[in-house]
């Protein structure tokens, strides 16, 4: 049998990361790959930077965490150029989550160029028993 963890547990697991965020936490939406991990420099092509709500994400259910609030901004990029990754950085600006453009967190248009309001559409965090 698979290692298995509780619906209490994700739930706490998944509100104590959004806790850790602060009440400051920030967005960073970049043109260039994912790096491969939290500890490794910011990715290239730096094009949008937001200011997440001071409460970023709705409580945990079912082992489950959507984002909450309005998540937007307006772009800082040159031209028309792809979103790639993102970071999410905690209110003392350490990387706390990061992830790819397409899958983990959704954009209202991946393709981004100066003055365009950038918008997430969709974020959830799951934890534990994927």
């Amino acid at each position: 049998m698979a290692y298995q963890e509780g619906v209490l547990l994700r739930n706490a697991v998944l509100n104590a990361k959004a806790t850790n965020l602060g009440a400051a936490a920030t967005l960073k939406v970049f043109s260039g790959a994912e790096p491969a991990n939290c500890a490794a420099a910011d990715p290239a092509g730096l094009l949008a930077t937001m200011n997440l709500p001071a409460t970023p994400f709705a409580a945990a259910s079912g082992g489950v965490m959507n984002f909450s609030g309005t998540w937007s901004t307006t772009a800082s990029a040159g031209a028309p150029t792809n979103a790639a990754s993102f970071r999410v950085y905690d209110s003392s600006a350490n990387c706390a989550m990061q992830g790819n453009v397409t899958t983990d967190l959704v954009l209202n248009n991946v393709s981004i160029a100066t003055g365009q309001t950038v918008t997430v559409t969709q974020y959830t965090l799951t934890a534990g028993n994927p």
